[in-house]
């Protein structure tokens, strides 16, 4: 079984190494993210590399992830959504339903005996997250960096729970964003783009959620996971409600970007997100009740 998912991972990094290589020779001029006052870059930066890492982890299904299908496919279709919004930007409020109505199609078929309070909530964390990896995919290195280690973490958490299925879908995520982290690592020649940030934060809630079903993991292990990320986008947007600024706008008000506006830039920004998030993970791994 451990060479079964060595293999998939391996696979899942090959396969977005390649697509990453031939969407920046081929297709470097699809969706190009040109600087404007509120970037973080300096010259226009393909927003396609999610398509790589989406096509990295579709993988697990060749390695019996078939069972997760449902989360993947719905992945999938945010993707489709997403890369029109980064073609032809779409409203609003048609990306918002998208992500609720894929949040809420998972949701009902996981968990089908919530209340409809507790199911409305769990749609609602799911569609933050989607939400939140965007905001925090702004800077080189960051949301990929923080994917292989979060994908990572659930990937170890799910194999010592004996979910299989679950770890290797978890594995080819984590394989595929590390293998997108060689093109996107300061100075970044991809980005993920809403292709790639929305169906990520869109998988790492509803594989949360399908962990914590199966109980391989508390309901609060994917929130420590993923605690940096959840903590520096959820206490951005309250200071800016708090403000009456119109949080659907683009900004610069992320703990991050002020960390790469100052003495850190890009790189060292990213160091210390990585070292944060290795922390958070190592020790929600340690808290997790053994079986």
């Amino acid at each position: 079984m451990r060479r079964m998912q060595g293999a998939a991972g391996a696979v899942s990094f090959v396969v977005a190494f390649l697509v990453a290589q031939v969407l920046l020779s081929r297709f470097g001029h699809l969706a190009p993210d040109q600087p404007n006052e509120r970037s973080l870059h300096e010259r226009p930066v393909p927003r396609t590399g999610g398509i790589a890492v989406l096509a990295g982890a579709s993988i697990s299904l060749a390695f019996g992830g078939t069972a997760l299908s449902l989360p993947l496919s719905l992945a999938l279709l945010l993707a489709a959504v997403s890369f029109a919004d980064d073609v032809r930007s779409l409203p609003a409020g048609v990306r918002l339903l998208a992500h609720l109505l894929a949040a809420a199609i998972f949701v009902w078929y996981a968990l089908p005996a919530l209340a409809w309070w507790q199911a409305a909530g769990v749609v609602l964390a799911i569609a933050w997250l989607a939400n939140l990896y965007n905001f925090m995919d702004g800077s080189d290195g960051l949301a990929g960096g923080m994917t292989a280690i979060g994908f990572g973490a659930y990937a170890i958490g799910a194999f010592l729970a004996g979910e299989t299925v679950l770890s290797t879908v978890s594995l080819c995520i984590a394989a595929a964003s590390a293998a997108f982290l060689v093109f996107n690592f300061h100075p970044a020649r991809i980005f993920l783009g809403d292709v790639g940030s929305i169906p990520l934060g869109f998988l790492a809630g509803a594989l949360g959620v399908q962990g914590w079903r199966d109980e391989a993991w508390p309901i609060w292990f994917p929130l420590a996971v993923f605690a940096p990320f959840i903590a520096d986008a959820s206490v951005t947007l309250v200071r800016r409600l708090g403000r009456g600024d119109r949080v659907w706008h683009a900004h610069r008000d992320h703990f991050y970007q002020r960390m790469v506006r100052g003495r850190l830039g890009h790189r060292g920004t990213a160091y210390v997100a990585y070292a944060l998030m290795v922390a958070c993970a190592g020790l929600a791994l340690l808290a997790v009740p053994k079986p």
